[in-house]
C-alpha cells in the first residue's frame, strides 16, 4: 500500500471542509478534518501531519493563535517542522500579511480553486522535503538562485551598508539589529542586498526565491515585501531601503545612511 501524506484540516464550515477532503483524497492525500482548534491540537499531538491547513476564523480559537500552539507543540515533540497554510477571506489582506509574518508557508483566499489548493500543498511539501536535514540544497529553500552574470557566492561583493549578511545562519542584521525573517523574507532581502540598485521584476523574484514559480503569484511577492518593509521600518522609521518601480518590481536603495 502506498504512503498517503496526512493533511490536517482545521475548518469549521462543513461545506468547505467537504471540498477540501474530496480534492485531497482524489489527489492521493489522507485528510483529517477538525471543526475546532481543540480537535486540531489533539490530532496534531496524536500524530503530526505532513501539512496543516488552518482557517483563520475558527469558532473556539483564532487561527493565528492555533498556528502558534501547533508550532510550539511541534517543537516540543522534536520532530521535523510541519508546514502550514492559512485559509483567509479574500478581502482580509491583513490576515494574509499577519500569517506570513508568523512564518506560515503560504495562504490561499476563499473562495479558492481546488486545483490551486492541491498545487500549493504539493509545492509546500516538495519544498519541505528539500529543506529537511540531510537533503541536498535546492533552489527556493529560502536561498536565492545564483544571479546570471554575478560573481559566485564566495567572491560576492560585500553587502551594502547598513545590512550585514550571515549566510551560514541565514540571518540578516539591519543597523546592527538582527531581523526576525521568514525563509522567503530572508531570500528576498538577501537577493536585494547582494545587488543594491538592481531592479528585480516580480517574475525574477519568484524564479529566484520560490521553488516553483508556476505555483506562486505576483501578490505573494508583494505581500512578502510589505512584511519586510514593516520589519525594516520598525528598526529605522525614517529610512526607505526598498524602492518600488511601479509596474516593474523592486530594488534596494543604493543611497542609505550609515546610521538611521
Amino acid at each position: 500500500m502506498s504512503f498517503k501524506p496526512r493533511i490536517l484540516i482545521a475548518e469549521d464550515e462543513s461545506g468547505i471542509a467537504d471540498t477540501l477532503q474530496y480534492v485531497l483524497k482524489s489527489d492521493g492525500f489522507m485528510p483529517v478534518w477538525c471543526a475546532t482548534a481543540e480537535d486540531a491540537i489533539a490530532q496534531f499531538a496524536q500524530e503530526p501531519p505532513a501539512l496543516a491547513i488552518l482557517d483563520v476564523g475558527l469558532p473556539d480559537l483564532n487561527g493565528f493563535e492555533l498556528f502558534k500552539r501547533l508550532r510550539a507543540l511541534n517543537q516540543s515533540q522534536g520532530g521535523a517542522e510541519v508546514p502550514m497554510l492559512f485559509l483567509t477571506a479574500r478581502s482580509d489582506e491583513i490576515d494574509r500579511v499577519v500569517g506570513l509574518e508568523l512564518g506560515a508557508d503560504d495562504y490561499i483566499a476563499k473562495p479558492f480553486s481546488p486545483r490551486e489548493l492541491v498545487a500549493r500543498v504539493r509545492t509546500i511539501l516538495r519544498r519541505s522535503a528539500r529543506a529537511a536535514p540531510g537533503a541536498p540544497a535546492a533552489p527556493g529553500n529560502g536561498v536565492p538562485h545564483q544571479i546570471p552574470g554575478a560573481a559566485p557566492p564566495a567572491a560576492a561583493q560585500p553587502p551594502a551598508m547598513p545590512f550585514a549578511l550571515d549566510n551560514e545562519r541565514m540571518q540578516i542584521r539591519y543597523y546592527g539589529r538582527l531581523l526576525e525573517l521568514s525563509r522567503y523574507e530572508y531570500g528576498l532581502l538577501r537577493l536585494l542586498v547582494q545587488r543594491p540598485g538592481r531592479v528585480f521584476t516580480r517574475d525574477e523574484l519568484l524564479q529566484m526565491v520560490w521553488d516553483d514559480a508556476s505555483d506562486s503569484f505576483d501578490r505573494t511577492v508583494d505581500a512578502h515585501v510589505k512584511t519586510l518593509r514593516a520589519k525594516l521600518k520598525a528598526v529605522a522609521p525614517d529610512v526607505e531601503p526598498i524602492r518600488t518601480l511601479r509596474g516593474t518590481g523592486y530594488a534596494l536603495n543604493e543611497e542609505l545612511p550609515q546610521t538611521p
